[in-house]
């Protein structure tokens, strides 16, 4: 083969190994699950980032929280380190700089606490909260005359409590979205679903949101693929 020839062909290949290796520099993703839940949860997701070229190296699946008394677990202590640890690790490996966060019920106000304790904002590049209380549960009262357990209490979901006032209308990434439902019977226990004229699962900021007439875990399950949309 001519010399000019074979130099041309090595350009090519060469550029299409880069190209290649471009497409496969994706952010990782971090998927913390709800309150008593676990990384199972995000089965539905998993499959679909696999299935869009993710490696299992690159999506973290932090397990957090007691299983058996969902009314102890909060947003602080021991609730923390499982989930802080993912999201850092997820950015000390990502070929990008960056990562994206998806959070599901008390995972979504977990995962925001986190990102801010850490300073990690400028870092994630996508937050998607579903079926979050990011504004609080009426089912957990108005703080401080909250319901008297740990999930309710200072550092959990009563309206107004000072975790909540902590991280209302930080901004957690450079995209943030929400997936929200007028059915959810977790978030919408009382018979309203909204706090002071807003949906409690609407992240303040956000660039948009997203309604289904699903349940609580539907909401997470049956949306995979927006999901995977809405970090791409």
């Amino acid at each position: 083969m001519h010399t000019v020839a074979r130099f041309a062909l090595a350009v090519v290949s060469c550029l299409g190994l880069a190209a290649a290796a471009d497409e496969a520099c994706i952010d990782n993703v971090v998927l913390v699950h709800g309150n008593s839940g676990s990384p199972p949860d995000f089965d539905n997701t998993y499959v679909e980032l696999r299935a869009r070229g993710y490696t299992d190296a690159q999506i973290l699946l932090p397990d957090w929280g007691s299983k058996t008394c969902p009314a102890c677990n909060d947003h602080s202590g021991s609730e923390e380190p499982p989930v802080a640890n993912a999201l850092t690790a997820a950015i000390a490996s990502s070929c990008t700089g960056k990562i994206d966060v998806i959070g599901h019920s008390m995972g979504v106000t977990l995962a925001a606490r986190e990102i801010l304790k850490l300073g990690l904002a400028a870092k994630v590049d996508a937050f998607v909260g579903i079926a979050g209380g990011y504004r609080g549960l009426y089912s957990c009262g108005i703080y401080p005359y909250n319901v008297p357990t740990s999930t309710c209490g200072s550092n959990g979901l009563s309206i107004g409590s000072p975790l909540l006032n902590g991280i209302y209308a930080k901004k957690l990434a450079a995209r943030e979205f929400s997936i929200k439902s007028y059915v959810d019977e977790i978030v919408c226990s009382t018979g309203t679903c909204l706090v002071y004229g807003v949906h409690s699962s609407s992240i303040a900021g956000e660039n948009a949101s997203y309604t289904y007439p699903y349940y609580h875990y539907q909401l997470l399950w049956f949306t995979s693929v927006l999901q995977a949309n809405l970090i791409n």
